[in-house]
């Protein structure tokens, strides 16, 4: 499986966002009429108000921002396949945004981005919120007019998948299933919002983020046949 994948043209990448506001009281009366719209079908079982729901925005791009996007580059050490992981993470979206694009402006129009369930969320949202914040989509993100062989778009969900689209299939499973070590965190996907806008500790969303880029790098390598990477051969570039 993906015998012919250059792993020196692939980036694998994460982003974590969080609601744009602390609260649901904090958005405008119309940005808020919108979200009870938007959120009227899902908060239903249990039932929920829409205040009660507002922690969730973070997964929409109209009501979310991104506050980390961390980038896993594979290299080659002494005949073995190491990682190098680089974030961006600011409170300032533009910044962070603007920062990850000067990035993908240096590398190939044919660079490949990877990331799991990335189709879905990492790759649109990405290109959305670079809308909404007025700038431009970087070539590597754009799908528009181009034929789904020519997009250069990797996503281990949809690799697993196998044309199988009943269900939703986690990295936490899957790194199980592989044997792939992952350490235990203290913060899960559902308490980013919390940890950014009540403890602000956005270094901890960061090393959270850096850890789901590993692991979907190393779910990568197991799709391949090849060896994980050892922990001697990964670095975190500050």
């Amino acid at each position: 499986m993906l015998d012919q994948l250059d792993l020196s043209q692939v980036f694998v990448l994460d982003i974590e966002t969080v609601p744009q506001y602390p609260s649901y009281y904090e958005m405008s009366e119309y940005f808020q009429e919108l979200w009870n719209l938007k959120t009227q079908a899902k908060r239903i079982d249990p039932p929920e108000t829409p205040e009660e729901y507002y922690p969730r925005a973070g997964i929409w791009a109209e009501f979310g921002k991104i506050v980390c996007i961390s980038i896993g580059i594979f290299n080659k050490e002494q005949q073995q396949t190491g990682l190098r992981i680089k974030s961006f993470a600011s409170e300032d979206e533009i910044e962070l945004l603007k920062e990850f694009s000067i990035l993908l402006s240096k590398q190939s129009a044919n660079l490949i981005l990877c990331a799991h369930n990335g189709k879905e969320f990492d790759f649109p949202y990405l290109c959305r919120r670079m809308l909404i914040n007025g700038l431009p989509i970087p070539t590597q993100l754009q799908v528009s007019g181009k034929k789904p062989w020519e997009v250069n778009h990797l996503d281990t969900l949809d690799l697993w998948k196998f044309g199988d689209y009943k269900n939703y299939t986690s990295l936490d499973l899957l790194a199980a299933v592989f044997g792939i070590p992952t350490p235990k965190d203290d913060i899960h996907g559902s308490d980013v919002h919390w940890v950014y806008w009540q403890e602000r500790d956005l270094s901890r969303i960061k090393t959270y983020c850096q850890k789901d880029v590993l692991t979907t790098a190393q779910l990568l390598l197991r799709f391949k046949g090849l060896s994980l990477i050892p922990e001697e051969l990964i670095t975190i570039i500050e």
